[in-house]
């Protein structure tokens, strides 16, 4: 499936749910949200309904988020199923990390094909601070959880934020020293409310990794799905990943579309142009007329993202990371 600039659209991440169990300050109020009613959701059927279209059109991969996907019932049950789909290679989620005590070894069993932690420090107190909840204990044994049970595809997602993680860069990398996993640096976006924080650059991250571990040596082999850039360490089991989405801009390679968790198709992370598939299905509309229209709308997929142009400002997307599933 092409769009309009002959680039080929082959992955979709779905949002689950807009409900998380931690309120991280960059992402969701402290009081939380209105939630969604349940009849708002796309239900697993409906899920499964469209990923099968999806996969009739050349998605091959497939990342579930949420807000936090492992809080909604039967989301091993919906891995498998999606799993065993035609034509979808690969099934992947992003997650805090606070479930995976209990839930790793089911995780595992579906055959999911990368688990990605979110994680900004490995301190107790600015983890409460940051996410308002004490629960790093959790998300630290959840990794311990699945290094017990020889999982391998783990990546750790940071968010680089100078009045969070500063001074702490260091001491995450250390987590590929100790583990065979990834982590990556995620660029702060612009998205939603994000006000009063400071993005980190690459650059000063690279600085800081050489002067503690040694020199960073690209990595020519792809490790995930996404534009990451890689790195290895000296006597790391693991490596090290960028995704700078603003300073090192990769639209022109975009291969994704988003799945919002109440079924608006995303075309682009930026931008609130897309289609209500919900309404779609519920309005008993067939799977060919279905996949035309999604055909139709990924085909004018925009170019490139503008966070920083006001000219683009009405068709911005206000909404914040778990209401649009990053």
């Amino acid at each position: 499936m092409l769009d309009q600039y002959k680039r080929k659209i082959d992955y979709m991440r779905i949002s689950v749910t807009d409900r998380c169990n931690l309120r991280c300050r960059y992402c969701m109020p402290a009081d939380g949200i209105e939630q969604m009613a349940c009849k708002d959701l796309l239900s697993y059927e409906e899920i499964l309904r469209l990923c099968r279209i999806f996969a009739q059109l050349g998605i091959k991969k497939i990342k579930l988020t949420g807000g936090e996907p492992l809080v909604r019932l039967g989301i091993c049950h919906l891995i498998q199923q999606i799993k065993q789909i035609n034509g979808i290679e690969q099934v992947t989620i992003t997650t805090n990390g606070v479930l995976l005590p209990q839930m790793a070894e089911e995780l595992i069993k579906t055959g999911i094909d990368g688990i990605n932690i979110s994680l900004d420090t490995l301190q107790r107190d600015k983890f409460l601070e940051l996410t308002r909840r004490d629960q790093l204990a959790d998300v630290l044994a959840g990794i311990e959880r699945l290094m017990e049970l020889g999982y391998k595809n783990i990546k750790i997602n940071c968010v680089p934020i100078m009045e969070i993680n500063g001074n702490q860069i260091a001491g995450i990398v250390g987590l590929a020293k100790k583990y065979p996993l990834v982590v990556r640096f995620i660029e702060l976006m612009p998205i939603g409310n994000i006000t009063g924080y400071t993005a980190i650059h690459r650059d000063f991250i690279m600085e800081t990794l050489q002067n503690r571990y040694g020199e960073l040596v690209p990595y020519q082999s792809s490790l995930g799905n996404g534009p990451a850039s890689y790195f290895s360490l000296p006597k790391f089991k693991g490596k090290i990943g960028f995704i700078d989405a603003i300073h090192h801009k990769f639209c022109e390679a975009c291969n994704r579309v988003r799945l919002t968790s109440n079924g608006f198709m995303k075309l682009c992370l930026q931008y609130n142009v897309g289609v209500d598939l919900k309404e779609m299905l519920r309005s008993d509309a067939d799977d060919a007329y279905v996949k035309q229209v999604i055909k139709k709308n990924i085909y004018k997929k925009p170019l490139e993202h503008h966070f920083y142009d006001e000219s683009v400002a009405q068709i911005r997307d206000e909404r914040n990371m778990f209401q649009v599933g990053g």
